[in-house]
């Protein structure tokens, strides 16, 4: 018999590769742009990886199987934004401008910090949990709505809004309460989650104050490691 880990680690690369490859296909049909499917990647790949950690066994173990993931998806999008591999479909759905080294900023740092969150953190402990869902649920809703819902400029950062760290602020609260709602449920995280809301509405405002500086891609970096400094000093 295959270990359960193992059959694990395929079923979460299946659904995560199945999540991308769909997005990649409708975007290569101009059904959205490739701005927006960047985002709906961005949103949907995280919970999708983090949810599927509960197939995994409680063994040490486990974390690396899980972070072999995003690893293999992150070194195709190294290989693709440097040219090795070619992959339209995936560059229309992953780039602003349509340009294949545009993967080796946001999409690539945002591969690195799953990993990193994955094996650093795994759900011993809440705060990485926080971490990546304020990434998926608050940057990415930050962008997407903050660029739809009309709404005065912020004055320290022009080209981003109230709307977007309004965004920032509620999605990345919401799908962070959400997760680890589930993983509370069923026992691999032991703490109530009331006690946890109000510090996770802290963290996830410091991200949005972090999510709206005028730092252009690297918000993947900034956004998780503001939520990790403020999770360490909440929630010890």
């Amino acid at each position: 018999m295959l270990p359960s880990n193992f059959l694990a680690f395929l079923v979460t690369f299946g659904l995560a590769w199945a999540w991308l490859r769909l997005n990649d296909w409708v975007a290569a049909r101009r059904w959205i742009s490739g701005p927006l499917s960047r985002k709906v990647i961005h949103i949907g790949t995280g919970p999708i990886f983090v949810l599927c950690w509960l197939f995994l066994e409680d063994t040490f173990s486990a974390r690396f199987w899980a972070a072999l993931v995003p690893l293999g998806i992150t070194l195709q999008f190294l290989l693709i934004g440097l040219g090795v591999i070619k992959d339209e479909a995936a560059v229309m759905a992953m780039t602003r401008h349509g340009r294949a080294s545009e993967i080796l900023r946001g999409p690539l740092f945002y591969g690195i910090v799953f990993v990193l969150l994955t094996l650093v953190y795994w759900h011993d402990s809440p705060i990485g949990l926080i971490a990546l869902m304020l990434l998926c649920g608050g940057d990415g809703l930050a962008d997407v709505l903050g660029k739809r819902i009309p709404s005065p400029s912020l004055p320290w950062s022009r080209g981003k809004t109230v709307a977007g760290s309004l965004a920032m602020l509620l999605g990345g609260w919401i799908m962070a309460a959400l997760v680890l709602g589930i993983f509370i449920l069923v026992g691999a995280i032991r703490a109530p989650l009331s006690i946890l809301l109000g510090p996770l509405f802290t963290i996830a405002t410091l991200a949005a104050v972090v999510e709206s500086l005028p730092l252009s891609d690297l918000d993947n970096l900034t956004v998780p490691a503001a939520a990790i400094l403020a999770g360490h000093f909440l929630l010890g």
